[in-house]
Formats: C-alpha cells, structure tokens, sequence
C-alpha cells in the first residue's frame, strides 16, 4: 500500500476505482481530459484524497506519481495512443500498466519496446488495438505481460435492467436519461 495508484479516465469506472482504492489507502492521482474536483475522505489514519488532474500537464504529473497506472479511458480522438514512446519515458521506472479501458489507448510497439527495455516493469492488458490478439503478437511471449480475454467488466443483467426500467420511466415522464452517451465527446 506504499504505491501510488494513477488512473487515467475518471469517469464512472475510474472515478469507482479511484474511491475503492483510496479506501484501501492507496495513494491516488486520476487524470481526466475535463477537469474533476479534488475528492478527500475523512479518515483520520490516512490521506484518502483523489488528487484530480487534467490536460497535458496532468497528464505529466500522474504519470510522474505513479507505481502503477490504470488506464479506463474511452476510444477517442484525445485519448488514441495516449500512451507511447514520450508519455512512457514520462512513468516511474518500471512502472506497472493496467488497461481495462480500450485497446487504442496503447501504441503497442512502445510498450513492447518500454517493457523490453524494464521502462515497464509489466502490463496486464486486457483489451488490444486488434481483437483477438494475433497469435504472433509479441504480448504473447514476455513474461511480464499478462493477457486477459477482455473480460474485466462484464454487463449485470440485474444492474443493467434497473438502469432500463428507470430510464423507461424517466422518459415516459419527461426527464433526463441516466448514462447518456455524449456523441461529441464519443462517451
């Protein structure tokens, strides 16, 4: 629990996971492409703040703080290869990457190449540029990557019926929807 914990995306996953962690006393940074206000829990053992950051100069700074980097981010314009050879050299070394977000995050030559070189100390990937992952592809082999069948979040059908139905009814009468995609920001 001494790493510090970045998250890049702070949407409702990241923001979820940011909270889990910090409850579990890690020390958090999020980085979002809008700014998020600065959260802090009373606990008096621990400093439970998500410090938020946002834009390139965030950006530096959470890659900067972090051990292990988390990526939840949509497929966007703004967040197509976020990471690559720069941001990368930007990390800790030997920092450990996480992503449960989209596959385009990730210009994957770079990672091969930072993990090749221990820029990367490892990666847990669970989503890929081009799905399923080629059987020739170099994640296969290195032995600090750890390959997941995108499987990270899966849909509840209980959570998700609820979401429905509400959504019905707030519809019916008139009212905003809950979780709309913004198809400007392409989330």
């Amino acid at each position: 629990r001494q790493r510090t914990v970045g998250i890049l995306g702070l949407g409702e996953l990241g923001g979820s996971c940011a909270e889990a962690l910090t409850r579990l006393h890690f020390q958090v940074y999020g980085w979002s492409r809008t700014e998020k206000q600065q959260q802090k829990r009373s606990d008096h053992d621990h400093d439970n703040t998500i410090h938020c950051c946002h834009g390139p100069e965030g950006l530096d700074i959470v890659l900067a703080q972090s051990d292990i980097l988390v990526l939840l981010l949509p497929d966007t314009p703004e967040t197509h290869h976020i990471i690559h050879r720069e941001t990368l050299s930007k990390c800790k070394p030997g920092v450990k990457l996480i992503n449960v977000g989209r596959g385009s995050a990730i210009q994957e030559d770079d990672l091969l190449e930072a993990l090749h070189s221990g820029m990367v100390g490892g990666a847990t990937l669970d989503v890929f540029q081009q799905e399923p992952l080629p059987r020739d592809h170099g994640f296969w082999n290195h032995p600090n990557v750890l390959i997941t069948p995108h499987i990270a979040a899966k849909t509840r059908a209980t959570t998700a019926s609820t979401v429905i139905a509400e959504n019905i009814q707030r519809a019916e009468r008139g009212e905003p929807l809950l979780y709309v995609v913004d198809r400007e920001a392409g989330y």
